[in-house]
């Protein structure tokens, strides 16, 4: 069986998955893994190394999407050939008949375990408790497609050109009102920059504060999707630790981050919303520092019995904050409209630097959303949601304290569609995992989003709610009780 012994640094700022990943390409392009080398499976390859299977999957699919291996069906991943290397070609040639010649001899079940290990990762889930999905049964999709008919009916050639760079006037108008009403954001619609999705707008920001800063601080735990568009983006990222009410700011204090990455109206993936006081010290930091506070907003309109807190952005007096939102959490991800908005200092380098950036967000999901704002359907919608949503969290939180009682603990239960479950256990976050899979339920880890691991912390999973019906949730939380209490 082929080994790898790459040297993976639990110290590092960079995600072990990026170094797992960085390894392998590296032994591609060097010729030490030719063409046709046939990796070991991720049950392999984590039991070797002591690593999570999600981190070793993470790595195995970034390979995937950057054409270094590939998928051969029913047999496992493969080392592609090096496009203009001759002598790796030659070799990989040889390499792949070997492979070949090997797997021919060993058991066809052989193969089909180690395929599903990459690709049927679902395979016998029944109930998925992912954070980042929606009921998508209510959306309004009868609404919603009349709205697009009537555009191409009356306003065909305006929505089959090319958009305004920033986004459409209307909808950015639209989004300022809401903004205002909702969430106390204070903007013009000018300031308002349209985007396909939060991290693409995060590259967007990335470039820039670039000559502001070379390091982002983060809260840690947080988002690894941001995480990963900073670190490809050339910042040092900085780990912040946190507290009960959110980011520590002496922590932050101490160090020399030009710019911060927080999620303060539901900390991701721990939950907590960000105090007030914690607000106006982290506005007190920017403003002392000339630094950038990014503000996540990325599921605000969810709040379950506790008071509404102001954005960053809307007690920011300074022009410190930008901040970001997204209709993915109370639409649907696939829509891909999210939105920033720029403090005037910052909008000024944008149009002056980026004039010429065309606009990633369709102009026909943009148009559609206007009229569904201006119209009346979008408060109509949210409050359907709010209160569907409301009741999911609610038999959620009663199925885990009528089936498990004190034996776990939730955190993080007061907004958003997810919550972080402690399970008091003997067993490791990813043995709870497997346990799990065994009765058709899948549940997330959260140690991926750490860049330093605690090794003494109680074992603790990403549960969230919202694609689940009623029925879902209490059998799923009852599967979860048998698979690792009995």
């Amino acid at each position: 069986m082929l080994e790898l012994t790459p040297h993976i640094d639990d110290h590092s700022s960079e995600p072990k998955y990026l170094q797992l990943y960085s390894y392998i390409a590296k032994q591609i392009w060097n010729g030490t893994l030719t063409a046709g080398t046939r990796l070991p499976s991720i049950r392999t390859l984590a039991a070797h190394l002591h690593l999570s299977r999600n981190t070793v999957e993470a790595a195995y699919q970034q390979l995937i999407a950057e054409g270094y291996v590939e998928n051969r069906s029913r047999i496992g991943l493969f080392v592609m050939p090096i496009e203009g290397g001759v002598k790796q070609a030659e070799s990989g040639e040889k390499g792949a008949e070997r492979e070949l010649e090997r797997e021919l001899a060993q058991p066809l079940t052989a193969s089909l375990d180690d395929e599903k290990d990459v690709f049927d990762t679902d395979a016998g889930i029944e109930i998925d408790f992912r954070h980042g999905n929606v009921d998508r049964e209510r959306f309004p999709l009868i609404v919603w497609r009349k709205l697009a008919n009537d555009l191409f009916r009356h306003r065909r050639d305006e929505a089959l050109q090319y958009g305004h760079r920033q986004g459409e006037a209307g909808l950015r108008r639209a989004i300022a009102r809401y903004l205002y009403q909702s969430r106390g954001v204070h903007c013009t619609p000018e300031q308002i920059v349209m985007g396909a999705g939060i991290q693409q707008l995060l590259m967007l920001i990335c470039q820039l504060i670039r000559k502001d800063t070379h390091s982002i601080a983060m809260e840690e735990p947080g988002y690894d999707g941001a995480r990963a568009i900073f670190y490809h983006n050339g910042y040092e990222i900085v780990p912040i630790p946190l507290e009960a009410e959110g980011i520590s700011v002496q922590h932050l204090r101490e160090q020399s981050a030009g710019a911060v990455y927080v999620t303060p109206s539901h900390q991701f993936p721990q939950g907590m919303v960000m105090s007030i006081a914690k607000r106006m010290q982290l506005l007190q930091w920017a403003n002392d520092r000339e630094s950038i506070i990014i503000e996540d907003d990325y599921d605000g309109e969810f709040k379950y019995g506790a008071k509404p807190v102001p954005s960053l952005q809307g007690l920011d007096g300074h022009g410190r904050v930008v901040y970001v939102g997204t209709f993915s959490k109370s639409l649907l991800p696939s829509i891909r409209l999210s939105y920033m908005v720029l403090p005037p200092w910052l909008l000024a380098r944008y149009r002056l630097e980026f004039a010429a950036y065309e606009q990633t967000a369709s102009k026909l999901h943009q148009m559609t959303m206007e009229r569904f704002m201006t119209e009346g359907h979008w408060d109509k919608h949210l409050r359907k949601m709010r209160k569907l949503y409301q009741e999911k969290h609610s038999t959620l939180l009663t199925a885990l304290s009528e089936e498990m009682g004190d034996r776990v603990r939730v955190i993080g239960q007061h907004s958003g569609l997810h919550i972080k479950l402690q399970v008091k256990h003997e067993y490791s976050e990813q043995q709870l995992i497997d346990a799990a899979r065994t009765v058709g339920v899948k549940v997330y880890p959260t140690s991926i989003y750490r860049i330093k691991q605690e090794e003494d912390e109680q074992p603790s999973l990403l549960i969230g709610f919202g694609g689940l019906s009623l029925i879902q949730i209490r059998e799923g939380v009852e599967r979860l009780r048998q698979a690792w209490f009995g």
